[in-house]
C-alpha cells in the first residue's frame, strides 16, 4: 500500500507567508528605529586636555592618559590647550614621543589669548599633527638651560646641537619651517601668532575651540608614520578630560616652593617631638610632611651640593647645642640652610626653582626657632631639679632636734630624718648634702655662723 501525502492547502501557505512577512517587517521596523538614534549619537568626538602649568612628569602622564582614552573611544582627535612657561627636557621628550606614537591625531592649541608656549612648550607645539594658536599668543624662546647655571662653551654647544637635532627630527616630517624652529632654540627667538603663521611654524590661527574645530573639518593630516587621515570635526562633541585628583595633587607638589615649605614645617614638628617626647601628633604629622616633600623633590631636578649644605646646617645646629659659641655656629647654620634651600631645585626656568623669599623665610624662620628651642632646652638641663627629693640637695634646713649624729630637720615645711657627722644643736641651720632614701645627709651651715 502506498501512503498518500496531502499537500498543504492554499490558505495554510498564505498564512505562513503572512507570518514570515510580518516577522521581516517587525525586524525592519526595529532597525529603522535603532539606526536613526545611533546616527544621532555618532557625532565626532574630540577629547580636550588642558595644560597650563610647567612641563614635568605629572603633565607628561596626564597627556599619555588622554591619548590612551581618545584611542579607546575612537575619537577624531585630541586637542591639547597649551599655556606653559616651559619645563623639563626629559618630560618634553616623553610628551613629544607620545604625540608621535598617538593613534589619534593631536591638535596643540596655544590658548587663550595672552598665553604662551615658551621653551619646552614650543617643542610640544611643533610636534603636533596640527599646530594652532589663538590671537594674542606667542611661542618660542626655547634655548636650553642646564639647571639654571652658566655652561662652559663646549657643553653649551653639545646641548644646543642635541636640542636642535631633536627638534629637526620631527619638524621636517611635519612640513614646517626647520630654520625658524632652530632659531627659537639657537637664538632664543620668540614669535607672535601671526609671525609663527607667516613662517609656517603653525597651521592655523583661531579665536576659540569651536571655530578651530569647524575650520579643521575635512583637513587631511599626514601622521608621523606617513599615513593620511581626514579630520571630521564639524560640530564635534568636545569631551573635556580634566586632570585626576592624583594628578592635581602631584602637580601642586611639583612646585619647589611648596615642597620646601613642607620639608621645613615637617622638620620643625619632628624637632618638637624630640623636645616633648610622647606627644606623638607632632612627630607623626612631621614625618608625613617630610616624606611628602621628599617625594615631591624626587620629581624635580635636585642639586646635590645643595643637599650637602642642608646636611652641614644640621651638623652646625647640633654643634651649637654642644658648645658655647654665643650663636656663631647657629648663624653659620642659618646661612648654610638659606643657601642650600635656594639652590636645592635647579630647574631650567624660574618657575621651577625655589624663590629667594621662600628660601629666606623658611631658612631664617627655621634657624631662629631652632636656636630658641635649643637655648631653652640647654637652660632646662643646666638648672637644678626643682621637684622631688633631688630638689633638696644644696638647700638650707633647721635642726628641730639635736643631731648627735641623728635627729630631725625642717625643710620647706617638712620634717626629715637627718644624719650629721658632727654634733649640731637644735635650732641651728644645716646644709643638705645628700639623700639616702628618707635620710638626709647634712652638715652645719658655716655661712650662717
Amino acid at each position: 500500500m502506498h501512503a498518500t501525502r496531502k499537500s498543504p492547502s492554499k490558505s495554510t501557505c498564505f498564512f505562513r507567508v503572512r507570518l514570515n512577512d510580518l516577522f521581516v517587517l517587525l525586524v525592519l521596523v526595529c532597525f529603522a528605529a535603532a539606526f536613526p538614534a545611533n546616527a544621532a549619537d555618532s557625532r565626532p568626538v574630540v577629547v580636550e586636555l588642558s595644560m597650563h602649568a610647567t612641563v614635568q612628569p605629572i603633565s607628561a602622564a596626564y597627556l599619555k592618559r588622554g591619548l590612551r582614552h581618545a584611542a579607546d573611544i575612537h575619537a577624531q582627535a585630541v586637542l591639547v590647550e597649551l599655556g606653559t612657561p616651559g619645563g623639563l627636557l626629559t618630560s618634553t621628550r616623553a610628551m613629544v614621543t607620545a604625540i608621535e606614537k598617538s593613534q589619534v591625531p593631536v591638535i596643540v592649541y596655544v590658548a587663550p589669548s595672552g598665553s604662551r608656549a615658551a621653551s619646552a612648550g614650543f617643542f610640544i607645539l611643533e610636534s603636533a599633527d596640527i599646530a594652532a594658536m589663538a590671537p594674542g599668543t606667542n611661542t618660542g624662546a626655547s634655548h636650553p638651560i642646564l639647571e639654571g647655571q652658566k655652561m662652559d662653551p663646549i657643553l653649551k654647544q653639545k646641548i644646543e646641537n642635541d636640542a636642535m637635532a631633536f627638534l629637526r627630527s620631527y619638524v621636517s616630517r611635519r612640513g614646517r619651517n626647520v630654520q625658524a624652529a632652530q632659531d627659537a632654540v639657537l637664538n632664543s627667538k620668540s614669535y607672535t601668532d601671526q609671525e609663527a603663521m607667516n613662517l609656517k611654524l603653525i597651521d592655523v590661527i583661531s579665536p576659540d575651540i569651536p571655530s578651530l574645530l569647524n575650520h579643521l573639518d575635512g583637513t587631511t593630516v599626514t601622521r608621523f608614520s606617513g599615513a593620511k587621515q581626514v579630520l571630521h570635526t564639524q560640530d564635534a562633541d568636545v569631551e573635556v578630560m580634566p586632570p585626576s585628583t592624583r594628578e592635581r595633587i602631584l602637580g601642586a607638589l611639583t612646585d619647589p616652593n611648596l615642597a620646601v615649605i613642607l620639608l621645613i614645617f615637617g622638620a620643625l614638628l619632628i624637632y618638637m617631638e624630640f623636645n616633648a617626647p610622647g606627644t606623638i601628633v607632632p612627630g607623626a604629622l612631621g614625618t608625613l610632611l617630610v616624606l611628602i616633600s621628599l617625594f615631591a623633590l624626587n620629581l624635580l631636578p635636585l642639586e646635590y651640593t645643595a643637599v650637602g649644605f642642608l646636611i652641614g646646617a644640621t651638623v652646625l645646629f647640633v654643634l651649637d647645642i654642644k658648645f658655647t659659641t654665643h650663636g656663631i655656629l647657629g648663624l653659620a647654620a642659618i646661612g648654610c640652610l638659606v643657601f642650600g634651600l635656594l639652590t636645592l631645585v635647579n630647574g631650567p626656568i624660574p618657575e621651577m626653582r625655589v624663590r629667594l623669599g621662600t628660601a629666606l623665610g623658611a631658612g631664617i624662620g627655621f634657624g631662629l626657632i631652632t636656636i630658641f628651642l635649643t637655648t631653652i632646652a640647654v637652660r632646662a638641663r643646666r638648672n637644678k631639679v626643682q621637684t622631688g627629693g633631688e630638689a633638696l640637695l644644696g638647700t638650707i634646713a633647721v635642726a628641730q632636734t639635736a643631731l648627735n649624729p641623728n635627729g630631725q630637720v625642717l625643710v620647706r615645711g617638712e620634717l626629715w630624718q637627718a644624719h650629721s657627722r658632727e654634733a649640731v644643736a637644735a635650732g641651728e641651720s644645716v646644709l643638705i648634702r645628700d639623700r639616702t632614701g628618707l635620710l638626709l645627709e647634712v652638715e652645719r651651715d658655716l655661712r650662717g655662723s
